[in-house]
């Protein structure tokens, strides 16, 4: 994989979940890698990483120029990833401003190869059925400001695409695995899971892959994804019940066996954000996004990857394993067998 002349690669987001793994992959490759962080950023998952550091912001053009000079390839994983804000607006500006910014820099700069990280949030699923890159959806289908921005986002990257800049889209599904520091919205799953605190889960499914398959995934993009087109970089699908019996069977703790219907869950969630709103002002313990983005089941299929790009996920057994003991490790799980 990859050529014999090193390149240079810079990577936004790279102190993120997926961006230190895609960081990470890179190096091994051999490739020199440059990151832009935020002044201020939780630098905790680029720790002993031979990495350049470019301090600045998305939502500044000039950052984003510096940044991209003399890069051969920019890989824009970044984002604001929340599912419940106060205000939306700086998602926006993040997330759709600063993916235009990325697009504008690197093309203006010359660079060789894009890989512009959406999500498979923003692709549509048939009623009861698998996602697909060519499943139709629209802004209108999308829950929440964050599936919305990122969207929009990526329409821009489309709209870049048809316009000569070579840019190629991936789609991760859920990842997990170790660094998850924040943790995500699935981290949080499996920390839940292990400190006993999921008396019941709601009838949803999700798509689930080892975060390094994600990493390497962004990579092949970049060598053999046609440009303007977009890859789902996703593994298993498997419905919340079965995640958490994968989680029971690996950790030795019991799986919760009660279910709790849309309504109650929705009522739940309706009263945590009135709470989170006025008194806690922090994301609340179930999002109303959260609830109606689980009315789908997030089931997609990633044979078009693995058919153009040789991308290959493993059983995603593995990457729970390094998510129990990461979680373990900083002391956020405390009853991980």
């Amino acid at each position: 994989m990859g050529s014999n002349t090193a390149k240079s690669a810079l990577v936004t987001g790279a102190n993120g979940f997926v961006g230190s793994h895609v960081a990470r992959a890179l190096l091994a490759r051999g490739d020199r890698v440059r990151v832009l962080v935020r002044e201020n950023a939780d630098l905790r998952a680029l720790a002993g990483v031979g990495v350049e550091i470019v301090r600045g912001d998305l939502r500044s053009f000039d950052s984003v120029e510096r940044a991209v000079k003399g890069c051969d390839e920019v890989y824009h994983v970044a984002a604001d990833y929340r599912l419940w804000v106060t205000d939306p607006a700086p998602m926006y500006a993040t997330n759709v401003e600063g993916t235009k910014h990325v697009l504008r820099a690197a093309a203006a700069a010359g660079v060789g190869r894009i890989v512009y990280t959406s999500t498979v949030g923003a692709l549509g699923i048939p009623h009861g059925g698998i996602g697909r890159e060519d499943t139709p959806s629209s802004l209108d289908d999308m829950p929440g400001h964050y599936k919305r921005s990122k969207f929009m986002a990526e329409q821009e990257a489309l709209a870049a695409a048809r316009s000569g800049v070579p840019v190629v889209i991936v789609n991760p599904s859920t990842p997990i695995g170790a660094l998850d520091f924040k943790p995500t919205p699935t981290g949080r799953i499996i920390v839940d899971f292990l400190n006993r605190r999921m008396p019941a889960y709601v009838d949803t499914g999700l798509n689930l892959v080892d975060v390094e398959d994600v990493a390497r995934g962004h990579l092949i993009a970049a060598e053999r994804g046609r440009i303007g087109e977009k890859y789902i970089l996703g593994a298993e699908n498997l419905t919340l019940r079965d995640f958490l019996g994968r989680l029971a069977a690996i950790s030795g703790l019991p799986a919760p066996s009660v279910r709790i219907p849309y309504a109650v869950a929705f009522g739940y969630a309706l009263g945590a954000e009135a709470l989170a709103r006025t008194v806690t002002r922090r994301a609340p313990r179930a999002s109303l996004t959260e609830v109606r983005m689980s009315r789908k089941r997030m089931f997609f299929d990633s044979s078009k990857a693995q058919a153009e790009l040789g991308y290959a996920p493993r059983p995603i057994e593995g990457a729970l394993r390094s998510a129990i003991e990461f979680f373990k490790s900083q002391g956020i799980a405390k009853h991980a067998a």
